[in-house]
């Protein structure tokens, strides 16, 4: 039990414990036509070749808020007790139409009192193993 009351699970994890990576993608083309009509990102960078190549890209760049998404999925499939209160991110590099990333993480801080939250440190990574995104979530316990 902690000073305010909340009881932790045995199980409850410590600064260093791992978060195995997951997969997601390759995002296509038609997944970044779905993402933009929903989240009203209809930037043609996103959508046209013609514009992604005369911006200087290869091709179209996943959405940022679509890759930084994938974070959640990867935290729930690891606790399901957990919900993000704080999710910061840098985007390093982008990650083209038809390339996926893997996402991983693991715990910076782990504090009882007073209320179980964690501090996690939060990557992806693209082709070639390229770090795409960092970033850090601060996640609560649900009590209930």
């Amino acid at each position: 039990m902690t000073e305010a009351g909340y009881a932790l699970p045995p199980d409850w994890p410590s600064a260093g414990a791992e978060i195995g990576a997951q997969n997601f993608g390759p995002f296509g083309h038609d997944a970044l036509v779905r993402y933009a009509a929903v989240s009203g990102d209809d930037n043609p960078l996103h959508l046209d070749p013609a514009a992604a190549t005369a911006a200087g890209l290869a091709g179209p760049p996943v959405h940022g808020m679509l890759m930084l998404a994938c974070f959640e999925p990867l935290i729930m499939r690891w606790r399901t007790d957990l919900f993000i209160a704080r999710l910061s991110a840098k985007f390093l590099r982008p990650v083209l139409v038809e390339e996926g990333i893997r996402v991983l993480g693991r715990v910076l801080r782990s504090r009882g009192a007073p209320r179980p939250e964690l501090m996690l440190r939060l990557t992806a990574r693209g082709p070639g193993e390229a770090l795409v995104i960092l970033a850090e979530a601060e996640v609560l316990y649900r009590t209930s």
